[in-house]
């Protein structure tokens, strides 16, 4: 049979405004809430980003633990996926909160790189920093998420940063299953492409996981692409604001739901969450 698809939920991220998406939640309660129509549209995993009530980004472990548990009032059972991304802070503060609350699965960004977002109309960059993730960090993430029993789910942004994990599975910091997350058309990054794709999928080692994570409205090409060769989606406010046929989406639930609808078009099944639990070897908190 062929293998079913996980879904993840990218529910709100740390860069997009109400200004540029109405729809995007800011508090616990309202990423709970986008948290509970994902899931009922077809997700398994919820990737999570904190913000503070004016929509600035938060780090610190008490908005963390309130949105851990306002998601599971509302799905006991989802996989609570936070993220580790950030600039400008200590690593000590970028893992606190995984130490601190035990998720199921956590973001583990695998290499450094200048991340931007560039305007062609005004001829500018609007976002122009650079993400540091040396290996020493990325060693150091890895032990505080081994000792929490959290999932690393290793996000890579180029194909450098696949061979990066392999110093450190020799190191015995990752085990199986190994999970990556091919972050695609972050400018800095790989771009998005089907030929991109292909090369990042026969890059991983035997036996791993991948889902792809595309940036932009092109996120919909390589979805369809990616479920063609057994990878598995993500979709949601944090990457990419529009529905297929270029309409903004009204909420989460209905980007997972298009994402659903194509899987299933496509031949194949969404997988549920105890068979998602099952495939990565995550147990129930």
């Amino acid at each position: 049979m062929a293998k079913k698809i996980v879904i993840t939920a990218s529910l709100t991220g740390v860069l997009a405004t109400r200004s540029q998406c109405p729809y995007i939640p800011y508090t616990p309660k309202e990423i709970a809430e986008e948290g509970k129509r994902a899931v009922d549209a077809g997700a398994s995993v919820l990737h999570i980003h904190a913000r503070q009530p004016d929509g600035a980004p938060a780090y610190d472990i008490e908005t963390y633990k309130q949105i851990g548990e306002e998601v599971r009032s509302l799905c006991p059972t989802a996989i609570i996926n936070y993220s580790t991304g950030a600039v400008g802070l200590s690593r000590e503060e970028r893992i606190q909160h995984i130490t601190a609350l035990k998720p199921d699965m956590a973001a583990l960004n695998m290499g450094s790189m200048n991340y931007g977002i560039y305007s062609p109309k005004t001829k500018e960059f609007y976002h122009d920093f650079v993400f540091q993730n040396p290996f020493s960090d990325i060693k150091f993430y890895l032990e505080k998420m081994k000792e929490a029993g959290t999932l690393p789910e290793m996000e890579v942004f180029d194909n450098g940063h696949i061979n990066n994990a392999m110093p450190l599975v020799d190191m015995g910091l990752i085990a199986k299953p190994y999970v990556f997350s091919f972050v695609m058309g972050v400018l800095g990054g790989i771009p998005i492409s089907t030929q991109n794709l292909l090369h990042q999928a026969a890059s991983v080692p035997e036996g791993s996981h991948w889902q792809v994570i595309g940036i932009g409205r092109k996120q919909w090409q390589l979805i369809a692409a990616a479920i063609t060769i057994d990878g598995h989606i993500r979709a949601g406010l944090e990457d990419n604001f529009y529905l297929p046929n270029g309409e903004m989406a009204k909420s989460n639930g209905e980007l997972i739901d298009a994402a659903a609808q194509m899987v299933r078009m496509l031949g194949r099944e969404v997988a549920g969450i105890e068979e998602t639990r099952q495939m990565l070897g995550i147990t129930q908190k």
